[in-house]
């Protein structure tokens, strides 16, 4: 359908999509160039970053193709800045709910659904960055049990959710959990480059907009919690109590996104007191779950938090004020869009296992494997 371009190979020394080419004589196709594999990864970065997908909160979460590109780039945060549109969520079909924030625009669905006698399903409406999937509800109605089902398999994403029907898996059991397609995948970064003595280092850590789910992941390491004692220290951190530097820190490991201004003042005193600067967790990269309200005006989140809750009592209906208090931001922001980041960390959490070894690996100055298995968004 050469829609999404993720297939995109030199073909007689032109980019093109592979799945629209006929084979013929004399065909000249180059597929995995540096090139090519940076311009797969840019496409996938670029999918991420105009739509709203919050893996954590996704159904298909574990069979996304998406995210399963993501992985097998190694795409760990995204060149481009997320742009948070508000679209629509259509609840009118009678047997499913298409997430339009999740849609990618493939066509998968527009060609392939069709009822019993041929009908087509879904279509394609409006026309260039306004193109949306639509659906013929009457159509959708007289789609069987099974059809209906199929749509939500087929779709790449989790744009296409079947009422009363859950993909949901444990951990682990899920299409693209473990293993990757490629056969080196954990032979990329093996090789140690300088055997630097691991003396002591000084570690930071903050949480900013965030769960503090990071920080738990943090200390889920059992006993070798006392092998790390051995190597490092804690200045600054939620771990120590500590308010305010007390030295300088050979690394910061940042958590959460940016959403008020004390967030951005203490993101700039970590990159001033800090060697080395980690993104950890989905939030701190690209603003994860909390950027839930950018798509929002801030005076309707205001509006919906204390006038409209139900927690809200009764003439008590007031945006709460005052000088000291840290001023919110019109959106969530990903922390690289305020300080330069060095290193990102996925996840949500991110594995303590896969932490602590980037963690000891950028300190010590040694290359490291990534395991696809711990390489997560979820």
């Amino acid at each position: 359908m050469g829609t999404c371009r993720l297939c995109t190979c030199k073909i007689n020394g032109k980019f093109a999509p592979a799945c629209t080419e006929k084979v013929a004589e004399g065909l000249s196709v180059e597929v995995n160039s540096e090139e090519l594999i940076d311009t797969r990864k840019a496409l996938v970065e670029m999918m991420f970053a105009e739509g709203n997908h919050i893996c954590p909160a996704c159904e298909k979460s574990g069979h996304c193709d998406l995210q399963h590109m993501g992985y097998e780039l190694g795409v760990s945060s995204t060149r481009f800045q997320h742009l948070f549109k508000d679209r629509i969520i259509d609840f009118n079909p009678s047997r499913m709910v298409l997430e339009h924030n999740r849609c990618i625009k493939c066509m998968r669905c527009v060609v392939d659904v069709k009822t019993s006698d041929g009908k087509k399903v879904f279509n394609y409406q409006n026309r260039g960055n306004e193109t949306f999937v639509g659906v013929d509800y009457e159509q959708e109605e007289r789609l069987t049990e099974e059809q209906v089902v199929n749509a939500m398999k087929i779709c790449p994403t989790g744009a296409i959710i079947v009422r009363g029907v859950s993909m949901s898996e444990p951990f682990g059991d899920r299409k693209f959990d473990m293993e990757s397609v490629q056969e080196n995948y954990h032979k990329k970064k093996s090789k140690r480059t300088h055997s630097e003595e691991m003396s002591k280092k000084i570690i930071a850590t903050v949480s900013l907009a965030g769960c503090f789910g990071c920080h738990m992941s943090l200390l889920d390491v059992d006993e070798e919690i006392l092998d790390l004692a051995e190597l490092v220290s804690f200045d600054k951190s939620p771990l120590t109590d500590f308010k305010e530097f007390s030295s300088r820190c050979h690394i910061g490991l940042i958590e959460g996104g940016v959403c008020n201004s004390e967030n951005i003042e203490t993101l700039r005193k970590f990159r001033e007191h800090c060697d080395i600067l980690v993104a950890l967790g989905e939030c701190s990269i690209w603003g994860g779950l909390p950027t839930m309200r950018n798509s929002i005006l801030l005076s309707e989140c205001l509006e919906e938090a204390y006038f409209n809750s139900a927690t809200s009592e009764p003439g008590a209906n007031v945006v709460p004020y005052h000088e000291d208090l840290p001023k919110i931001l019109d959106r969530v922001y990903a922390c690289n869009e305020i300080v330069k980041i060095d290193y990102y960390i996925p996840g949500c959490p991110p594995d303590a296992n896969h932490i602590w070894k980037a963690v000891k690996n950028i300190l010590w100055g040694n290359e490291y494997s990534i395991l696809y298995s711990e390489f997560k968004y979820d």
